[in-house]
């Protein structure tokens, strides 16, 4: 009788919890390791699968790998739907991008740029021949970029549904953190506080952290901690709408609206360590939200989330192999920790079925 391969998952944000997905659905028997299950930086996540409204310019091997991030989400919730028999809303609604004043929409017309060459599709609106699109958007702004092909969803919805596939397919969970890994070429280890486990595989999803004692990378990716901060509010109800995404005195600033009226308001970027959101951080964030959407004025706060985003040196992703050849490092996927997940996660099976 075949002995089913065990693999080893380091990190329960939405990419370890997708890679342990996708390992169990195959057969493997899989330990996930984290003390607080989706609470990093998936927890502050707005969860945009916005690839054409985030080009940067530098960032077309990001796009490119993007591009098919919406495609992906859509086999992964029908995946999960064979599992778990719930539906994951993915809302392709749009986006929306936005100019708060002059200079705001000279950098609106520099993104058409850069997204045109691309072969981005772009259509601009105005409030005159669509008006329902700018519910709720100052009266200064008198037109924007419509930005097909971006969705969003629920990164809550997301945890929920495949930790509970998770657990029906059999992945144990040990809320602690890994302090220590090795391996010796045909098995992998993993040490916490209180045990230790072996498996034949291991992926490494930590995000931000630091890697656990004993992982050696090669030395071409290093990771750095970018902190950001989403507010969530009860407010207006643009669910059938666009995302809003503008440029506000040279900031970015965004909005996803989710049905009763329950918005999700980011995103600061700070490099620094320091846990906790800062007084003059949230008050930047609302002040530049209220100036793009006015009839946010009534909305009730309803909480502020942060995480650690994890920033490459060249801000692309990253799978690396590990020196011992059965532990890889999954991570540098900075904001597009929810877009890239389904793809990070069909990464770590290609990984795992390569080397067991």
């Amino acid at each position: 009788m075949k002995t089913a391969k065990r693999a080893l998952v380091v990190g329960g944000g939405v990419i370890g919890l997708t890679s342990a997905f996708q390992l169990a659905r195959r057969g493997w028997l899989v330990t996930l390791f984290d003390p607080s299950l989706g609470r990093g930086a998936t927890w502050a996540a707005a969860g945009m699968i916005a690839p054409s409204a985030e080009i940067g310019p530098g960032e077309e091997s990001n796009y490119e790998l993007q591009s098919g991030a919406l495609e992906a989400w859509r086999t992964f919730a029908a995946e999960l739907r064979e599992i778990t028999k719930k539906e994951l809303s993915i809302c392709e609604t749009g986006t929306l991008l936005l100019g708060w004043d002059g200079s705001d929409r000279r950098l609106v017309d520099q993104f058409a740029l850069v997204a045109a060459d691309l072969g981005v599709a772009l259509r601009r609106v105005s409030r005159a021949e669509r008006p329902s699109m700018f519910d709720g958007v100052s009266d200064r702004i008198a037109e924007g970029l419509l930005v097909d092909g971006d969705a969003w969803l629920d990164p809550d919805q997301v945890v929920a549904h495949v930790s509970e596939a998770n657990a029906q397919l059999g992945v144990t969970i040990v809320s602690d953190s890994v302090v220590s890994v090795c391996g010796d070429g045909r098995h992998v280890q993993a040490v916490t506080a209180h045990d230790s486990f072996e498996g034949d595989v291991g992926i490494i999803a930590t995000g931000a952290d630091a890697l656990p004692k004993g992982a050696t990378p090669s030395g071409s990716h290093v990771v750095r901690p970018v902190h950001g901060i989403t507010v969530r509010v009860r407010g207006i109800d643009r669910s059938t709408q666009p995302m809003i995404r503008s440029f506000v005195r040279g900031n970015t600033v965004y909005m996803v609206s989710r049905p009763g009226g329950y918005d999700v308001l980011g995103a600061s970027s700070e490099e620094r360590l320091e846990a906790g959101a800062q007084v003059g951080e949230v008050q930047r964030l609302l002040r530049d939200a209220l100036d793009v959407v006015p009839a946010l004025e009534t909305a009730v706060v309803l909480e502020t989330r942060e995480g650690n985003r994890p920033a490459s040196d060249d801000l692309r992703p990253f799978f690396e192999v590990l020196v011992d050849g059965r532990w890889a490092w999954s991570s540098g996927h900075f904001r597009h920790g929810v877009t890239l997940a389904p793809i990070a996660a069909r990464e770590a099976l290609r990984f795992a079925e390569r080397v067991a």
